[in-house]
């Protein structure tokens, strides 16, 4: 669990030319999820996250 006066633990989890994904741990030592897409970054918990994940796989396999 991280120290609540630490600073947030960061990781990039991917990055194109547009586009970042990456993790933080919050001072509870939860970890959020982050998607910047250039003038806008979505925040996720770990359930979104894998449901989001989720998404973009049946995009990809062309299920609706």
């Amino acid at each position: 669990m991280a120290d609540k006066d630490m600073e947030p633990i960061e990781d990039t989890l991917a990055l194109t030319e547009s586009f970042e994904a990456w993790v933080s741990v919050d001072p509870d030592g939860d970890r959020i999820y982050h998607l910047d897409t250039g003038s806008v970054t979505l925040h996720f918990l770990k359930e979104e996250w894998d449901e989001l994940r989720e998404l973009f796989r049946t995009l990809e396999k062309g299920k609706k």
